[in-house]
């Protein structure tokens, strides 16, 4: 570690002098810990050009992964450090649900809980939720996935087509779900999606294999529903992150047709840290402020 921070710090000074200044070494000891760490990859990562250095090729390639790590070392111990604090909530969220329900909302708990600082993490769809860099975090997915966990679910969750209310006025025509076949399908790609939301719904609407006019694939949630506020298609709805959209008119629900979903949103905690005075006061705020009254339909 000692060796990659005076690389990095050497490549970003193209200095060893002012790399052994910024770190409280001698110049000396920022030459040997680079020499270290050349021996160990067995390639050169300067090349000395008067009083300054020049980073190679071969090191420039190394210093990205290098300072992802420092990166993420930095992170995990802050993480460490906070995480015995009462004072600091970590929250893992996945980003969509961060974007469009979350942090429209935190305003009310740091209102409630001032003296609570907060963390945000972006979750991966996939991520263990027993890893221990975060106090709480809110995922997606059937009960059972979590059986050591302490959770609470945020509502019952229906699935449904939403699209731009500018496309319901082009010449297409979108006034029962036949009329798909004219329109473009927008897809999420996410690993949490296996069975496929339109197909599901499709078969929920008596259409099963319907082929859209064309097709638009998104890697994450948020993107296909921005790819459809900006009129680029129809795409599926999940009515606990669709909700805001839909009450503020950037989104419409052009059918009558929902679909019960067996996956929903939790805040979840391991049973350690859901004592802690500052995980139970997320916990009922959340059951307050994120939980989600679907209704069935819209009329």
């Amino acid at each position: 570690m000692s060796s990659l921070l005076a690389f990095e710090a050497a490549a970003r000074h193209s200095s060893f002098t002012r790399a052994a200044t910024e770190l409280n070494l001698t110049q000396g000891a920022v030459s040997q810990r680079i020499k270290a760490l050349e021996d160990l990859l067995g390639h050169q990562l300067f090349v000395r050009e008067g009083n300054a250095v020049r980073i190679t090729d071969e090191g420039r390639h190394y210093l990205a992964s290098a300072r992802m790590a420092l990166a993420e070392v930095q992170s995990a111990t802050s993480r460490a450090v906070e995480r015995h604090r009462g004072d600091i909530l970590t929250i893992a969220c996945l980003g969509t649900f961060a974007l469009k329900c979350l942090i429209p909302r935190l305003k009310e708990f740091r209102r409630q809980r001032p003296n609570i600082a907060l963390r945000l993490r972006t979750l991966h769809p996939l991520e263990e939720a027993s890893r221990q860099d975060h106090d709480v975090s809110i995922q997606y997915g059937v009960r059972s996935r979590w059986p050591d966990m302490v959770l609470a679910k945020l509502g019952d969750d229906f699935l449904f087509p939403v699209c731009s209310p500018d496309l319901l006025q082009e010449g297409e025509g979108l006034t029962s779900p036949r009329d798909l076949v004219r329109h473009t399908i927008i897809r999420t790609l996410s690993p949490i999606d296996i069975q496929g939301d339109w197909s599901l719904w499709l078969d929920r609407a008596g259409l099963p294999g319907l082929m859209s006019a064309s097709e638009l694939h998104c890697d994450t949630l948020f993107s296909s529903y921005e790819a459809a506020i900006e009129g680029l298609g129809v795409t599926m709805g999940r009515w606990s992150v669709a909700r805001m959209d839909l009450a503020a008119g950037r989104l419409v629900e052009p059918f009558t047709i929902r679909l019960p979903s067996p996956l929903g949103y939790h805040v979840i905690a391991t049973p350690e840290r859901a004592k802690l005075a500052k995980v139970a006061a997320f916990f009922e705020w959340a059951a307050e402020h994120l939980h989600n009254t679907a209704q069935p339909h819209p009329h």
